[in-house]
């Protein structure tokens, strides 16, 4: 994943696409403010795993952050934080469409044995383990919560 995003910074910089430079650059800065603080507790550098986790992550706050823009009038810099968005999401998997994140949840509900809502903990997990960067965890726990009701 680290090589990925190192080599599309080049392409970025060869073809002189200033947004797309901006963004790259802003993710590696994230990776390696993690890294730093994994380096701080004794951990290792942060896997792919954990990368998606934090492209997400910077998904969800660009989103917001567009979505306050588009609010107070500022369609310029909503504009630029969708921009952000489409680079980040380039580097992410698929993501699955809303049915098939029914069927997945369904099927981790019955493989765990989840019986109620105090079992929802365990199902996400198990969502987070297998489906890293390929769904929304906060849909998805919407649907285990209705399946667990």
């Amino acid at each position: 994943m680290r090589e990925e995003l190192s080599n599309q910074l080049k392409d970025a910089l060869k073809a002189k696409d200033a947004p797309r430079i901006s963004t790259i650059r802003l993710v590696q800065a994230a990776i390696k403010d993690r890294d730093i603080a994994n380096r701080g507790v004794g951990k290792d550098p942060v896997s792919d795993d954990e990368i998606l986790q934090i492209l997400a992550k910077m998904i969800k706050q660009r989103e917001e952050s567009a979505k306050i823009y588009q609010e107070a009038g500022r369609q310029e810099l909503a504009d630029q934080e969708l921009a952000e968005i489409q680079v980040i999401r380039s580097f992410m998997p698929q993501q699955l469409s809303e049915d098939r994140i029914r069927e997945v949840c369904a099927s981790v509900v019955a493989e765990t044995g989840a019986q109620g809502l105090r079992d929802m903990g365990k199902c996400i997990s198990a969502l987070k383990e297998r489906y890293a960067g390929q769904m929304d965890f906060g849909k998805a726990s919407g649907v285990v919560k209705d399946m667990l009701k």
